[in-house]
């Protein structure tokens, strides 16, 4: 199962996701054998009106969403959730 990681190039949260997705690899070797598939919302309209989310970034896992960003929140908070979804993946 793939993860859908939906996201925009300016959003300051979506910055925040990514840099503690790297973060994380490296605090997990197991991390970065999960499939992330990065979806840039205004460059695919079309798969984004399928899924049901209003922030980025937003995971979905098995066509489920498991994360959505929520305006106010730190960078630590951030981590911990993307931690969860990667603990998720791994099963």
């Amino acid at each position: 199962m793939k993860i859908k990681l939906f996201y925009l190039k300016y959003c300051p949260y979506c910055k925040s996701a990514f840099k503690a997705l790297d973060e994380l690899k490296k605090e997990n070797f197991l991390y970065k054998n999960i499939d992330i598939e990065f979806i840039e919302e205004n460059e695919h309209p079309k798969e984004v009106a399928m899924y049901d989310y209003q922030y980025v970034p937003s995971i979905f896992f098995d066509q489920k969403k498991i994360y959505e960003a929520n305006p106010g929140e730190s960078y630590q908070e951030i981590k911990e959730k993307i931690r969860k979804v990667l603990e998720k993946a791994l099963g």
